[in-house]
């Protein structure tokens, strides 16, 4: 893998964008339940919210089309069915929650503003850095990513040379599974699917037309951008768990960070945190709006289509992003244990050799995850007692991997038989 400016800078602007929200508040919290255990839990949250994603960037490297590329081989009707599923949650869920967390740590210390205000002003912004496409990779990758990085390991760092110490552990349940699963609430999985082809399409227009010179660029990219969150969030986590004796039990995801930030930086914490929060969100709701209008324009193929876009997504940033971070964080969980499970599959599938990813095998997996992560999507909108039921049925149902058995069987028994078949007809 070649190293090169190019690749360093494209590097800087996935880690940026990636890094938003969900990103910043979530790793601490977890932390803090942790206690201890910290290290455990996150081991499985950087499988999720760092292990997913770089293959599906890896993915994107080896497609270089767009999100409709990693499930057209099942049927271009499902792929754009899917396409215009992740899109819209995107642009409805850590869009909007980008705004919020931004008004409840960047702005509602400072300012006796309303949250709408905000939402209104922070979108508005976005628009203005969106609408010119050319430029959106690169103003991120050279201005924005180091000023996140720096203030980022300044809150980190300092954290290591705290006397506080982590007070056993609250949390409910194995604590690989709970970061894995705290994990899905960055959205960096189904992120990896969106921003991934707004690096595709960025890199080719700044004249890049050879695949081998493309997949290298993004190959660099994935991995400087892999090494950023990792170093972060262990960092974070870990930040988490030293405190965990120093705030009430109830305390939420945001005053946490706060808290933090406060204990590690003195009185210059609330400025420096109020830009990262401000700068962090910003470029994801950058990435979400860049990308699903650049789906848009490709799929309509006119001269409106990314403007208009643009100004839809932008509109529904402002109403959703007025509610709080918590509100957003509870809609977005039942959504997320239904899509999260395709989204997995689908950035498994187009890693693998080409052998592997066959029509039959494809479409038999995708069916076989979306049916069994039903129930674990449903457990939030249906009675406690006929989830239960459910449970008894499906291996791996109260851990929420109902889905993993089945989908793996499917893949297995779909290899085989095409094995069997292919055999059969080589020797008639």
């Amino acid at each position: 893998m070649k190293f090169t400016k190019e690749g360093l800078i494209v590097g800087f602007a996935l880690f940026a964008l990636f890094f938003g929200a969900g990103n910043l508040i979530l790793p601490p919290f977890l932390g803090f339940l942790a206690g201890s255990q910290w290290y455990l839990v996150a081991l499985g949250f950087v499988l999720s919210a760092v292990g997913l994603p770089l293959l599906g960037i890896f993915a994107h490297a080896r497609l270089q089309g767009s999100m409709f590329s990693f499930a057209e081989k099942i049927s271009p009707i499902f792929s754009l069915i899917f396409c215009v599923f992740i899109y819209l949650i995107s642009v409805a869920l850590p869009g909007p929650r980008t705004a919020a967390v931004t008004h409840e740590i960047a702005i509602a210390p400072f300012f006796d503003i309303s949250p709408l205000t905000t939402s209104v002003i922070y979108f508005l912004l976005v628009f203005v850095f969106v609408i010119k496409r050319s430029t959106v990779i690169n103003n991120i990758g050279k201005f924005l990513t180091p000023a996140i990085l720096l203030l980022l390991l300044a809150i980190i760092f300092s954290g290591f040379f705290t006397e506080y110490k982590p007070m056993g552990s609250n949390l409910t349940e194995l604590p690989i599974l709970s970061g894995f699963f705290e994990g899905y609430q960055t959205f960096d999985a189904i992120a990896a699917l969106l921003v991934g082809g707004v690096i595709i399409i960025s890199v080719k227009l700044k004249g890049y037309d050879s695949p081998l010179e493309i997949k290298q660029i993004i190959s660099l990219a994935a991995v400087l951008a892999g090494l950023g969150l990792l170093l972060v969030y262990g960092g974070l986590i870990y930040n988490g768990a030293m405190v965990n004796s120093e705030f009430p039990q109830d305390v939420t995801r945001t005053d946490l960070l706060s808290g933090i930030s406060f204990l590690n930086l003195g009185g210059v914490a609330q400025m420096s945190l109020a830009f990262l929060v401000a700068l962090a969100c910003f470029t994801t709701a950058v990435g979400i709006v860049t990308g699903t209008a650049d789906f848009m324009a490709e799929r309509i193929n006119k001269p409106y289509a990314y403007p208009v876009t643009v100004f839809i997504a932008c509109l529904l940033g402002v109403v959703i992003g007025a509610l709080s971070v918590n509100a957003i964080i509870e809609i977005a969980l039942p959504v997320l244990l239904l899509i999260y499970p395709l989204t997995i599959v689908l950035i498994l599938l187009n890693v693998m050799p080409p052998d592997f990813i066959t029509k039959l095998i494809m479409t038999s997996v995708v069916i076989a995850t979306s049916i069994f992560s039903l129930p674990d999507a449903l457990k939030y909108v249906v009675s406690e007692e006929l989830f239960s039921k459910l449970q008894l049925y499906i291996p791996l149902s109260e851990y929420g991997l109902g889905w993993l058995i089945p989908s793996t069987l499917a893949f297995f028994g779909s290899y085989f038989y095409e094995r069997k078949t292919s055999m059969v007809k080589a020797s008639s």
